[in-house]
């Protein structure tokens, strides 16, 4: 695929909006090299952590607008990023002469590019969220009012796996493939017990075989008048499964798994949330762990969005040597992570932890860095 890649990072001088809360300066990292050869496996994160103290700042010295921040792919491995210490900015360059301490680079002038897509650096690890793009499911109650369902196994089953057809009601004809979810548990603002949506265990993908009101491939596929009036529900092929599917189980068309394109960037308004749940029930999350989060798109919250933790420390009692009334103090909020969202539902998203002093907790707080 063609792309024009340094011309989106030569010669613009519009900074990204989102850059207008961070009126801190640029700091240089103690040790920032002054370039660095980009290699497979790099993440722009990482990348930028090389040179800069807030790498999530980087579409700044980067001097990104809004459209180049949702299509990042703009570094590849084998390329070379050079630091201008004077802005600080960011450019590619490319080696000249032979191999010494210090290489000399020669700016690259805006020029195209073919490289394939899939190549490209991306932002955050991938293996860290993979999981994440299609599974597990927030859904609403709206979502599971019309989510299909299963209603029997093949051959009287109790539960299936791959290869074994299912049969369920609500399966829209125009849709082939579907991703089996079971409803679990609430995830509730901790604050105001308000039920935000409902993290579902992923189970797996199934396939139609034969819509509702025709007889499966095998018996003729020959469109068949319900017969007592019980109709006939759609057929289904499991196509994959991490758990056993089983009858009441839902169904919700299966979407693609889009890679999370967005660079880390501020919201442009300011955001409060909470921590609602750490996936698989630990304790607390650390670096690169996934936690769901009380803001969503209702709030205006958008993939490659960063927010800064803030750890709850609670309430403390004091009474001066046991005489008068003890006084109740709020204590202060403390600042000790980042994290970066890179799936976003109505009312929840899902985010992962870039950076931490300390473990991540259930009712810390989330808010624009």
């Amino acid at each position: 695929m063609i792309r024009i890649i340094s011309a989106l990072l030569i010669g613009v001088a519009a900074l990204v909006p989102a850059a207008a809360g961070a009126t801190a300066p640029i700091r240089l990292a103690d040790d920032a090299p002054d370039s660095h050869v980009v290699v497979s496996g790099d993440t722009l994160w990482g990348i930028s952590g090389k040179f800069l103290r807030e790498p999530w700042r980087w579409p700044e010295v980067w001097r990104l607008n809004r459209e180049e921040i949702r299509n990042p792919h703009l570094i590849y491995p084998g390329q070379v990023v050079v630091l201008d210490r004077n802005g600080p900015t960011l450019k590619l360059g490319r080696r000249i002469g032979g191999p010494s301490d210090r290489p000399l680079y020669e700016k690259r002038f805006p020029q195209v590019y073919s490289d394939p897509a899939g190549g490209a650096i991306h932002s955050i690890p991938l293996r860290a969220i993979m999981p994440f793009l299609s599974e597990p499911l927030v859904v609403d109650e709206a979502d599971d009012s019309r989510a299909g369902i299963v209603v029997a196994t093949q051959e009287g089953r109790v539960f299936t796996s791959r290869g074994d057809t299912i049969f369920a009601t609500r399966i829209d004809p125009e849709i082939s493939s579907w991703n089996v979810y079971r409803k679990a548990r609430p995830l509730k603002d901790p604050v105001t017990g308000e039920v935000l949506g409902f993290e579902a265990a992923y189970l797996g993908q199934a396939r139609v075989s034969a819509q509702a009101g025709v007889l499966a491939p095998d018996a003729g596929g020959d469109t068949q008048t319900a017969r007592e009036g019980a109709p006939i529900p759609a057929s289904l092929v499991v196509t994959s499964f991490k758990q056993e599917i089983g009858k009441g189980d839902r169904l919700l068309p299966a979407g693609r798994a889009d890679l999370p394109s967005y660079v880390p960037h501020a919201p442009e308004q300011e955001v409060t949330g909470r921590v609602v749940s750490i996936y698989n029930g630990v304790g607390g999350a650390g670096r690169h762990d996934v936690v769901a989060i009380s803001v969503g798109k209702r709030d205006q919250i958008e993939v490659g969005h960063v927010l800064a933790l803030h750890r709850n420390r609670g309430e403390a009692v004091y009474r001066e040597e046991n005489v008068g009334a003890a006084m109740r103090y709020k204590l202060p909020e403390q600042r000790y992570g980042l994290v970066f969202v890179f799936r976003v539902f109505e009312r929840l998203a899902y985010a992962l932890v870039m950076e931490s002093n300390g473990p991540a907790t259930i009712s810390d707080s989330v808010r624009k860095p």
